[in-house]
């Protein structure tokens, strides 16, 4: 294993889930699990002496709600990146996630190679937007035109790009600008959430080989 290895916390209560992590993990040179926690408590203790890279959350603990885990995480440990793992797809839990700190944002009926791709690039400092958030956050700007924070033409256009899978290279190729300045277009939507902006959003494919 690679000493630049991206150190990953895991805080799941499912143990079956927590078993497929630490499989995807273990079965990736870059990535290492550093620890695994099945509760809120558990993680936020052993974040106060351990510092980590990666921090994957579930949004549905059993002692303390996973946006708490995460306002604390980013307390404690600014440099760590963030990112929550769920079943809610929806936009409530998707923005209160990114407004609480979370720079990644994956739903459990992804596949193992989209987490090992995010846990790589979030240790890279980048942030994670599968093509499926995209499109919610697509349908939550288009619903709501004109408001305060509202897309400009062109985040508009690569937010719907990314929403139907496209690589950065691709989108910028497609609209005749650099991927350097696609990324700062998804840097803008970020900031737009009202949550800080990270380093760069992710896109990955969807091979096979699903999480459940």
């Amino acid at each position: 294993m690679p000493l630049t290895a991206t150190q990953v916390a895991v805080v799941e209560d499912d143990s079956g889930m927590r078993e497929r992590i630490g499989r995807v993990i273990g079965a990736d040179p870059a990535l290492a699990l550093a620890f695994s926690a099945s509760n809120a408590v558990d993680i936020l203790n052993w974040l106060t002496d351990n510092p980590v890279d990666v921090l994957l959350v579930d949004l549905g603990l059993p002692d303390h709600p996973g946006l708490q885990v995460i306002r604390q995480c980013r307390r404690m440990q600014p440099a760590c990146a963030v990112m929550v793992l769920t079943i809610f797809g929806d936009e409530t839990h998707m923005v209160q996630a990114f407004e609480a700190g979370a720079r990644g944002y994956l739903l459990k009926d992804g596949t193992e190679a989209d987490l090992a791709a995010h846990l790589r690039h979030l240790g890279a400092g980048g942030s994670p937007l599968p093509p499926g958030i995209a499109r919610q956050l697509l349908r939550r700007w288009q619903a709501s035109d004109g408001a305060p924070g509202h897309l400009s033409s062109r985040e508009a256009e690569v937010l719907d790009r990314v929403s139907r899978g496209f690589t950065y290279a691709e989108i910028g190729a497609q609209m005749g600008v650099s991927a350097s300045t696609v990324q700062t277009h998804i840097r803008n939507i970020y900031g737009k959430l009202d949550a800080p902006p990270p380093s760069e959003a992710v896109l990955a494919t969807r091979p096979p080989g699903r999480l459940s």
